[in-house]
């Protein structure tokens, strides 16, 4: 039997990390001296630590890697390390995704275009007829999937698209969301037919006053777009946003390889106040 600090020695281990095992209840010592209270470990002990160290390195924690201990088959292990893969991978592309904000940001600084302004112009919207397909969904990312099954299907039913291909999203909520956004998207068309469900033919509302603006560059840069609508409304008080904001992708990733050349309207409704 080896005293804690023995252990610890031995195994490489601390001894804050071996009594913080001990209290969570993760790895107990092989027995404790009832005479002195000390902690006594084990030799045979040794190869579950070295299971506990290995879960922890890869991010496991401490209720992770109780079930992991309490179900060590190579297949329940298997699908572990892989549900714990896909879950790293998610993590780097968001911390890539923060790194490749940082240097924007710096390269931003640089020029001192940190704060970019962007200029609206007040349009009145008509009604339109449309093809449309509205849904909750998981997140903004999802719009994908509405569009490419509003295509599918009208290409299944034989409708007409316009050359021009007019289309534009409609988001219901009145806020912006992390998760369960209303969207609905449209594509203007010339005939009707009867739908069941979420697809329908309709006439969009006429909209009096839009603010309107164009965002070049990737999806990510529309959120500057709102930032600056914040200054805008400030320096106009006398309008205010108003029902729902709709947006048009007139350069995307269907006729634009280079994320940077896309070219996207957004559309905020307003009213005078």
């Amino acid at each position: 039997m080896f005293k804690i600090g023995e252990f610890s020695k031995l195994t490489q281990v601390s001894i804050r990390m071996l009594r913080y095992y001990d209290e969570t209840g993760l790895f107990k010592p092989a027995t404790t001296d009832c005479f002195t209270g000390y902690r006594l470990y084990s030799v045979t002990q040794i190869p579950m630590l070295h299971k506990i160290i290995f879960l922890r390195d890869l991010g496991y924690t401490v209720s992770e890697i109780k079930i992991a201990l309490d179900h060590w088959t190579g297949d329940f292990i298997a699908d572990q390390l892989k549900s714990k893969r896909t879950e790293v991978q998610h993590s780097i592309e968001q911390e890539t995704e923060k790194l490749r904000k940082i240097e924007a940001a710096l390269e931003n600084i640089k020029k001192d275009e940190i704060a970019i302004r962007y200029d609206f112009i007040i349009k009145q919207i008509p009604t339109y007829s449309v093809i449309s397909l509205r849904r909750v969904l998981p997140n903004y990312f999802c719009e994908e999937m509405l569009w490419r099954e509003l295509g599918q299907w009208s290409q299944k039913e034989n409708i007409a698209l316009p050359s021009n291909g007019q289309c534009f999203a409609i988001y219901h909520d009145n806020e912006f969301k992390e998760k369960d956004v209303d969207v609905e998207v449209c594509i203007v068309v010339n005939v009707k037919k009867k739908t069941e469900g979420t697809l329908c033919f309709r006439e969009t509302e006429a909209v009096e006053m839009m603010a309107c603006t164009m965002v070049y560059g990737p999806y990510e840069n529309i959120s500057g777009v709102f930032r600056s609508f914040a200054y805008w409304l400030t320096e106009h008080s006398g309008f205010k946003m108003s029902g729902k904001n709709r947006q048009i992708c007139h350069r995307g990733p269907w006729n634009e390889e280079n994320p940077a050349h896309y070219l996207t309207e957004i559309q905020i409704e307003l009213e005078k106040v």
